[in-house]
């Protein structure tokens, strides 16, 4: 089998602005499976490239990912992004029943050989940053004298939950685990009860707590974090982290975003641009929980009718509802759409749009029609929308959106959150009452008002991060910089 497959693994050629004739150091970038996943890191990629004289090769993994996908992502890479894939890796001796993260494990563990001869192949590198889900490929640096630095795709908020988790278990011994405060503070003065904690977070005592705990051990070998962040977004996160680094207990965080998709790197054409084109600015709200996000039948009917109720213009990207056997024996085919209340659609004809499975993300918050996002807060959303100046209401559903949201409203200040009515089991429907509320006071209300002026003060905030003074950019630049010393003994 061949180490790795790839078209090109040369030292990159060099940019037009960097025509210095210090040498450009060689760094190795590895992007865990999924395009949420590489899609930050390739703009990571880029930008060291055109902007800090870094000859970058961006590596990913054959397994569990989508290849037409990944290859969008990586057909739009410059030629000055080398490019290579690891080698497919057997998983047929795992169980049937393994889950995605067992899965990822296993093919990060299995691949380490193939990395560590695609890293001699190259020769001289200055440095290996793998996604936060590689952790295991630190060893590798280490085993060949290369700095390891953490991509963290999400926010430095989240690093510091890692990094409390990590700090708890100090003293424990061998195998004990002890549970996160409930609640717990967060920088900024932002307080978080355990069941707004990602899942992994919340019982100490599930295996996959202790995977946590030993993954942020493995952290604490990197020479630092490159975090999807920046400075003005997360100043007091920021502030923690850098506390953190002087004392020695976790290594620098270093805040070089956003990273978020152009716009220009989406389907061109599409039905939704074409109505939003016939709305007023600032008129319409959108609708979309990722490609992941999946509502109960009750709840998508929820917000049909909240929508319905609200009065507002919205363009909704409904997705097929989680079905148990009783749904799916009701004649139903796999059309999202046959989902919404009977009459929905004719009712709001003319004022919504509601479009089956997808639409252009980017270009719809990019839309001067545009007002607000009911999102389920994932992090590249998240700054899609910080980057575009669109406020949230935020619909958090799993994973670590429950604190962004939580973080967002409280401490960032462009989100509100509806919420499940007390009498809801469990709190997992939003009521329609609840929903049109919350729509109505972003587009009309003063806390809405605020959140609308918070969302385009962090837009021309993340706009200057890259400005040659940029907090982002020199954040970067520190990194490179050590880099750029190393390749020049």
């Amino acid at each position: 089998m061949e180490p790795f497959t790839s078209a090109a693994v040369e030292p990159a050629p060099p940019t037009a602005d960097d025509q210095r004739d210090a040498p450009r150091p060689h760094v190795v970038l590895l992007a865990s499976p999924g395009a949420g996943h590489l899609i930050p890191l390739a703009e990571l990629a880029r930008r060291l490239a055109d902007h800090h004289g870094v000859a970058p090769t961006l590596v990913t993994f054959a397994d569990l990912d989508n290849p037409d996908a990944r290859s969008a992502v990586l057909s739009s890479l410059p030629a000055s992004v080398a490019t290579a894939t690891l080698p497919a890796v057997p998983l047929d001796d795992l169980p049937a029943d393994a889950g995605l993260e067992r899965m990822l494990f296993e093919v990060v563990h299995r691949s380490l050989p193939h990395l560590r001869v695609l890293l001699r192949s190259i020769g001289s590198t200055a440095a290996l940053v793998p996604d936060f889900f590689c952790a295991a490929a630190l060893s590798v640096a280490a085993e060949l004298g290369v700095p390891g630095y953490i991509f963290f795709p999400t926010s430095i908020t989240a690093l510091y939950l890692m990094r409390r988790t990590v700090e708890l278990h100090d003293f424990a011994a061998a195998g004990e685990y002890h549970a996160l405060p409930d609640p717990l503070e967060l920088p900024g003065g932002v307080s978080l009860r355990t069941a707004e904690f990602p899942e992994a977070f919340r019982d100490s005592t599930a295996p996959v707590y202790g995977q946590l705990v030993e993954t942020g051990r493995l952290y604490r070998g990197a020479a630092g974090f490159l975090a999807n962040s920046f400075y003005e977004l997360e100043p007091a996160a920021v502030e923690d982290s850098k506390k953190a680094a002087e004392k020695g207990t976790f290594p620098p965080a270093y805040p070089v975003g956003p990273f978020v998709r152009s716009s220009s790197d989406e389907a061109g054409e599409s039905a939704c641009l074409e109505w939003l084109d016939l709305q007023p600015a600032g008129s319409v709200v959108f609708v979309s929980f990722g490609s992941f996000g999946v509502l109960s039948v009750e709840q998508t009917r929820e917000l049909a009718a909240g929508l319905d109720m609200s009065g507002h213009r919205f363009l909704w990207v409904v997705r097929m509802p989680s079905l148990n056997d009783a749904h799916r024996n009701g004649g139903h085919d796999e059309d999202p759409l046959a989902w919404v209340p009977d009459g929905f659609l004719e009712r709001t004809r003319g004022r919504g749009l509601a479009v089956a499975a997808w639409a252009p993300q980017v270009r719809v918050l990019s839309h001067p029609a545009t007002a607000a996002f009911v999102s389920h807060c994932g992090w590249n959303s998240t700054l899609e929308s910080v980057a575009t100046g669109v406020p949230l209401i935020a619909w958090p559903l799993h994973s670590e959106q429950r604190m962004n949201a939580v973080v967002l409203e409280e401490s960032v200040g462009m989100a509100l959150r509806p919420r499940a009515r007390e009498e809801d089991v469990g709190g997992t429907v939003v009521r329609r009452g609840e929903i049109a509320a919350a729509v109505k006071e972003v587009m009309e209300g003063e806390k809405g008002h605020g959140v609308r002026r918070r969302a385009r003060e962090l837009q021309q905030a993340a706009g200057r991060v890259w400005s040659p003074e940029g907090s982002s950019r020199r954040a970067l630049e520190v990194v490179a910089g050590k880099w750029k010393a190393a390749a020049q003994k």
